[in-house]
């Protein structure tokens, strides 16, 4: 791996774990020893990081992690919204529908009573994203999911640990698996609008109460 991947790899996921928090300030120097890079390769790094939204250049040599409050959130879950609807209207018309039959009665089965449970349904949104990845067919629209992702790991740091919304939230994607299993592409999009219109009610709710909490 090139130095500049790994450092960007490092900070990404410091960043979206919230070890780097924002406003933190990534000073060239400072990073660039702590990483084990020259500066080169940093600065290529914080370039990546930049493009993704997730770094700010305050001065030539200082770089601060960006913040994201309830607007940012509204803005990423517009453009998710757009992205994730049409998705699931190509998949329900390209994909496998053997495989999204199969992975809508993997979804059935979940049980989030155990901690094993709770990451086999991660592992389950995982497959699902790749799958759907690879149903539509269309680099642009993949790239475009990727980088709402990155900022959506950020995103859903922030929300609490809800048992009731996380077992919606597997029933939701069962209907949208299975509707894309059965070539329902107004099903498929309506399905994907609804789970994202909870998911984005539940986040910004968490969003709140810890706001108060932290001013009370």
């Amino acid at each position: 791996m090139r130095a500049s991947d790994r450092a960007y790899a490092t900070l990404l996921d410091e960043i979206q774990s919230g070890v780097l928090s924002p406003g933190t300030v990534l000073g060239e120097v400072d990073q660039a020893a702590r990483l084990g890079v020259s500066r080169t390769p940093l600065r290529e790094a914080l370039g990546r990081l930049a493009a993704d939204g997730l770094v700010a250049q305050q001065s030539p040599r200082v770089t601060v992690v960006t913040a994201i409050d309830a607007g940012d959130i509204r803005e990423i879950f517009e453009v998710r919204r757009a992205l994730e609807e049409s998705a699931a209207r190509l998949a329900a018309a390209r994909g496998d529908a053997a495989a999204f039959a199969a992975l809508a009665h993997d979804f059935a089965r979940v049980d989030l009573g155990t901690a094993r449970g709770a990451d086999g349904y991660y592992g389950l949104i995982a497959r699902f994203d790749r799958m759907l990845d690879t149903s539509v067919a269309n680099d642009y629209l993949t790239a475009a999911l990727r980088t709402v992702r990155t900022h959506l790991v950020r995103v859903r740091r922030l929300a609490r640990d809800n048992p009731a919304r996380l077992a919606a939230s597997v029933s939701e994607h069962r209907l949208i698996a299975a509707a894309i299993a059965a070539r329902d592409a107004d099903l498929a999009a309506h399905a994907t609008h609804v789970h994202l219109h909870n998911a984005l009610e539940s986040i910004l709710g968490a969003l709140d109460a810890s706001t108060m909490e932290g001013s009370s």
